[in-house]
């Protein structure tokens, strides 16, 4: 037997994982929120398109990823990679993240695992969204239990400055989600968000039952987002200025 013949298996798709998103910043102000969702995992080259009448509740579509140009999700990771050249040979790439939602879409992380046609974990990517419709993507390269680094060059929160690095805890994930993002920079405690969550078949009345506990449940992110942001103004949390823009999101 050969070290390959160990390898973990890639999960099967699709599936979905109900969720609880925390977020804990320690300095200037302390400040914890939590907030519960559902996310999708997916095959980027077997994208689940529902019935007719459950169509609404769950789209992906490529204008919400990378460029927005790209003619499917697919086409678009494997331009981004090929500009870090990466080739992965058209193995397998599963996409963890929110679906387009009764016409609206928020995603603050994509993340892809990207395998090669042996099945070997290759590389994983990141792809951050902010508020002000801006997108930008990290090449990660995983350890063997989804630790990996790099360093921030996307603003995203106003209360932070591009700089430091994140610390990502991004293993595959199988029936339980657990990823975690901690953002260090120096002189300051670090801030982190985790995810975590429990997978369930990706079945009609499974995704009804997820829409009716969470309706609106991309909507309810970004506007969550914006609202504690708020509420940290007026404690007192400076901004920090805003560089010029990334890509832009493709209006909806």
């Amino acid at each position: 037997m050969t070290a390959s013949d160990h390898k973990p298996a890639p999960p099967g798709t699709p599936a979905l994982y109900p969720c609880t998103i925390t977020h804990l910043r320690r300095a200037p102000r302390r400040y914890a929120l939590r907030h519960r969702t559902y996310v999708w995992l997916v095959d980027v080259d077997r994208l689940p398109v529902l019935s007719r009448p459950l169509r609404p509740l769950a789209r992906f579509r490529a204008r919400d990823h990378f460029t927005g140009r790209a003619p499917s999700i697919r086409a678009a990771l494997d331009a981004f990679l090929a500009e870090h050249g990466v080739d992965l040979h058209g193995g397998r790439v599963l996409m963890l993240g929110h679906a387009r939602t009764l016409g609206h879409v928020f995603n603050p992380l994509t993340v892809y695992w990207c395998y090669g046609p042996d099945g070997d974990l290759r590389c994983a990517v990141a792809e951050v969204h902010n508020t002000y419709g801006e997108r930008h993507a990290y090449l990660l390269h995983p350890d063997t239990t989804g630790n990996a680094t790099a360093a921030k060059d996307f603003y995203v929160s106003p209360f932070n400055p591009v700089d430091g690095h994140y610390e990502m805890r991004i293993p595959p994930p199988d029936e339980r989600l657990r990823m975690s993002v901690r953002l260090r920079r120096p002189g300051c405690p670090p801030f982190t968000a985790a995810v975590h969550g429990r997978r369930c078949e990706a079945t009609a009345p499974a995704l009804l039952r997820l829409a009716l506990l969470r309706p609106w449940s991309t909507l309810r992110v970004s506007a969550a987002i914006r609202f504690h942001g708020i509420r940290l103004i007026l404690r007192g949390l400076p901004v920090q200025p805003r560089p010029g823009r990334r890509t832009p999101k493709r209006a909806s």
